[in-house]
């Protein structure tokens, strides 16, 4: 069994990230399997020695956090417990910790490895694939990289796409106008917006067309430049459809796709667009793709449970 030793200076910070009643380090005791002891501001780690490697970058973290003001709840803790001992190829000089996207209403962190992968890929791509199931942050992220863009003055506008292809409706019986129809297929878009801007703001930004959520067929003929392009829900697209939507591509753009194959609503024997775009465009320089994973979903607990059991089944079906 290995022990690690150290001291966090500053007491305040250090009741912080303990948690009242020792919560917060009773986490990362049952999530990485170590003894964590504190006296005064010495902290001893037990366990297995890449444990309380972890351990301590986990701790070390949630420190950094609380001395710069960030509250550390159970949410906090969880993801710097999945950001601990992270190893991202080529991204070595990076502090995984310290990327931080700001938004006029909050500031966002990545709450997994993979999570901050796809931010980091995000910033240095023009075309990325977001893979995985629902509840990793896929959109989320996408959309405070937009905002964060858009406030600094690194783009001017920002789209926000999905295709409206029903689950089990059929958008001709739905009351209303087209708007009407295919607002609630956007409605994911609309809340990460407002979760990042004043109210006033998004609606302001989207009656000047600086920020635009439309569906897919409304891209066609289309050239976006200086835009921050996101399309949602990608696996319901078509080869044909993913290969319009991608040559929309202007200057000084960046676009993000964002998909679950495993939850394809097309017709049966339909190709799905992300799954023949990833085969096509694989190796090409410029163009990267992350994959989430049940161990990437940040709502709630249950969820992961949900789609660890969901991908189990999937697995033995085919195996």
């Amino acid at each position: 069994m290995a022990e690690t030793e150290f001291e966090l200076f500053n007491n305040q910070f250090l009741q912080q990230l303990v948690g009242p009643n020792d919560e917060n380090l009773k986490i990362i005791e049952e999530a990485l399997k170590v003894e964590i002891a504190t006296f005064g501001n010495h902290v001893t780690i037990k366990g297995d020695e890449e444990n309380c490697k972890n351990a301590k970058e986990a701790i070390d973290a949630l420190y950094s956090k609380a001395s710069r003001g960030i509250e550390i709840g159970a949410q906090e803790v969880k993801a710097a417990v999945r950001m601990s001992g992270a190893d991202l190829p080529d991204k070595k000089n990076v502090d995984l910790n310290n990327i931080v996207l700001k938004t006029k209403k909050r500031h966002i962190y990545p709450r997994s490895q993979n999570q901050a992968k796809y931010i980091l890929e995000m910033m240095d791509n023009e075309l990325v694939f977001g893979l995985g199931p629902a509840g990793t942050g896929k959109t989320y992220l996408a959309v405070a990289l937009a905002v964060s863009m858009m406030l600094e003055g690194a783009i001017d506008k920002i789209i926000l796409s999905r295709p409206a292809v029903e689950a089990g409706e059929n958008l001709g019986f739905l009351p209303g106008d087209l708007k009407e129809k295919v607002d609630p297929y956007l409605r994911p878009l609309y809340d990460a917006l407002y979760e990042m801007l004043p109210a006033e703001q998004v609606d302001k930004k989207l009656a000047a067309g600086e920020i635009e959520i439309a569906p897919l067929a409304f891209m066609r003929g289309r050239t976006l430049s200086n835009a921050f392009v996101i399309l949602d829900e990608a696996q319901n697209t078509t080869p044909m459809q993913m290969k319009m939507f991608l040559t929309r591509l202007g200057e000084n753009s960046r676009m993000v796709v964002n998909g679950d194959l495993s939850q394809v609503d097309l017709p049966r024997g339909t190709i799905s667009g992300l799954k023949d775009a990833l085969a096509t465009l694989k190796n090409i320089k410029g163009i990267s793709s992350v994959t989430f994973g049940a161990e990437d979903v940040v709502r709630h607990g249950l969820v992961a449970k949900i789609v660890c059991a969901y991908e189990k089944k999937s697995k033995e079906e085919h195996d």
